[in-house]
């Protein structure tokens, strides 16, 4: 997309010089007013020619020459690098589309379960959770806001023995789910997701790997709450972008997002 920003803004600038260069040069050349002269230069690179104004000295036959050699391929490449652009531009605006339907899955079938189980072995839980009761007044701006705050954040989860066994459980049970979203080419344009994905499955493989969560020496257990707090971190970050997302763009998907926040003690699907 920079290329072909860049390949457009070189054309549109070589298209204005062009365009200057013959109105004076016409002005000049061919005794016209400059409205003359630009309207002369303009049908000529646009390749309309109408025919009703014609240079008349030799000097501006040479440039018409120039004008049409120059102008017109330059004139073409703005064209078709603009077109280029809007192309690429509603290709990605799909890829978003899809990626995002993709993000609802995922929260639909691990994220929400996933916050809400860590949130309660999170010690520092209470700093962030009323900024996490998002309603539906809630701005741009305070999403952003959000955002940043929880992008800082340092969850503190230290969780032991039936919590561990709690969470090799949800995964193992969602281990094909998880793998399957790997399949899909879009994340790669997502890299917080993808880091997300990736943390979860190391987690995943971690907690797999140990038959036993009871008993493990203290250091294992560190190791194992660095872990799942990387997780968290980056489930908090991407679960406030899609929130943000459902607001401007699927009200309905939204209102059923209010109802089942995973930091409203109080939520439910049920309307009331």
């Amino acid at each position: 997309m920079l290329y072909l920003d860049s390949r457009l803004k070189f054309f549109l600038s070589a298209v204005a010089v062009i365009m200057l260069a013959g109105t004076f040069g016409f002005a000049y050349l061919e005794n016209l007013s400059f409205l003359h002269s630009f309207y002369f230069t303009l049908i000529t690179v646009a390749t309309v020619g109408y025919g009703d104004i014609t240079p008349h000295t030799q000097a501006g036959k040479i440039l018409a020459m120039l004008v049409i050699v120059f102008g017109v391929g330059t004139f073409l490449g703005v064209i078709a690098s603009g077109t280029e652009m809007l192309l690429e531009r509603r290709e990605r605006e799909q890829r978003r589309q899809k990626l995002n339907m993709v993000l609802g899955l995922f929260f639909g079938e691990v994220g929400t379960g996933l916050l809400s189980g860590f949130s309660k072995y999170d010690a520092r839980v209470g700093q962030i959770e009323r900024n996490l009761l998002i309603n539906e007044r809630w701005e741009p701006g305070e999403f952003t806001k959000i955002q940043k705050l929880v992008a800082a954040y340092e969850p503190d989860i230290q969780v032991q023995g039936a919590g561990l066994d709690e969470f090799k459980g949800f995964l193992n049970e969602k281990s094909d789910f998880l793998v399957r979203l790997f399949e899909n080419p879009n994340l790669l344009e997502h890299e917080g997701f993808t880091e997300l994905l990736r943390a979860l499955l190391h987690l995943k493989e971690e907690l797999a790997l140990r038959k036993v969560l009871t008993d493990l020496p203290e250091t294992d257990y560190r190791h194992l709450s660095g872990d799942i707090n990387r997780v968290y971190r980056l489930l908090l970050v991407e679960w406030v972008a899609y929130m943000k997302y459902l607001k401007l763009s699927f009200p309905y998907l939204f209102s059923l997002a209010l109802r089942t926040n995973p930091f409203d003690g109080s939520a439910s699907p049920i309307v009331r």
